[in-house]
C-alpha cells in the first residue's frame, strides 16, 4: 500500500501485531512490532507491504497546530521546527504517551487523552535523537482572575465532558500553553486537577444511598467502573468500601 500525508504531521504507534509490515522505499530493514513509532511529517510519502493483521493508532496534527506548540514550548522561530522522518524506531517515553492517549480516548477520558497528546509532542522534541531541545522556562503561571474562572467552570461542569481547548478559551491561550500554565500554577495537569475533584464530589455523594452508577455520571465518569478506577486511585478504597466506612 501507499502512504501519503500531504498536509500535517503523522505520530504512528504499533499496538500489537506488525510482523507482516515492512517498508519498500529506503526504510530500514526492519519488520514492525509491537511498541515501535513510526513519523511521517508532512509530506511524506511511502510504500508498505502489508502481509498480516496488525493494530496501531494514529495521531494526527496539523502542521501550524505543531509549529505553534514548537515556538510556545521552546521559544524559537516556529520556522526552524524540523520533524524526523522515523520508521520503527523504539522510543519508550513516546510510545507510553500515545498508548496512553489511545486507552483515555477508549474509556472516554478527553482531557487524559489530550494532556498525553501534549506530552507526546513535549517528548519529542526534547528527546536527544529528534531535537534534544530544552524547554523555555515558565514564570509565574496563570493571572489570579483567570485562576479563579478557571476552577469555577471546572466544578460547575464535572458532570459533563471537560476538554483542554474549553478551559484554555477562559484564558485566551493555545491548548498546549494553557497545560504548561496551569501545571506551573497548581503542581498538576487540568487532568490531575479534575480527577481529584471528581473523586472528592463522589465522597461526598456517597454518604446518601444514591445507587453508585448515577454518582459516577453525576460526577462526570464515563462508568461505574471508571469511577471505581479512579476512585481506588485517589482514595486506596472501592466507592462501596468507602459507603460501608460512612
Amino acid at each position: 500500500m501507499s502512504y501519503q500525508r500531504p498536509d500535517g504531521h503523522t505520530f504512528s504507534l504499533y499496538l500489537s501485531g506488525g510482523a507482516g509490515t515492512r517498508r519498500l522505499d529506503g526504510g530500514p530493514d526492519a519488520r514492525g512490532r509491537p511498541g515501535v513509532l513510526c513519523i511521517m511529517p508532512q509530506g511524506h510519502s511511502s510504500e508498505w507491504e502489508i502481509t498480516d493483521f496488525f493494530e496501531f493508532v494514529h495521531l494526527y496534527i496539523p502542521d501550524d497546530q505543531m509549529r505553534r506548540m514548537f515556538a510556545e514550548t521552546f521559544d524559537r522561530d516556529a520556522r526552524l521546527m524540523a520533524l524526523p522522518e522515523v520508521t520503527f524506531d523504539d522510543a519508550p517515553v513516546l510510545a507510553h504517551r500515545l498508548r496512553q492517549m489511545t486507552e483515555a480516548m477508549l474509556a472516554g477520558g478527553h482531557l487524559l487523552a489530550e494532556d498525553a497528546m501534549t506530552q507526546a509532542i513535549h517528548d519529542l522534541f526534547v528527546d536527544p535523537r529528534y531535537g534534544s531541545l530544552r524547554a523555555c522556562t515558565i514564570s509565574g503561571g496563570l493571572a489570579p482572575h483567570v485562576r479563579r474562572r478557571t476552577l469555577d467552570y471546572i466544578e460547575a461542569h464535572l458532570g459533563e465532558t471537560i476538554r483542554l481547548q474549553d478551559l484554555a478559551d477562559i484564558g485566551q491561550l493555545s491548548a498546549f500553553h494553557f497545560q504548561r500554565v496551569f501545571r506551573a500554577s497548581f503542581g498538576v495537569s487540568p487532568h490531575g486537577w479534575v480527577a481529584h475533584r471528581r473523586v472528592e464530589r463522589a465522597k461526598s455523594m456517597l454518604s446518601d444511598m444514591e445507587p453508585i452508577a448515577q454518582i459516577a455520571s453525576a460526577c462526570g465518569f464515563s462508568s461505574q467502573s471508571h469511577m471505581t478506577r479512579a476512585f481506588k486511585q485517589g482514595t486506596g478504597l472501592t466507592p462501596s468500601a468507602y459507603r460501608q466506612r460512612q
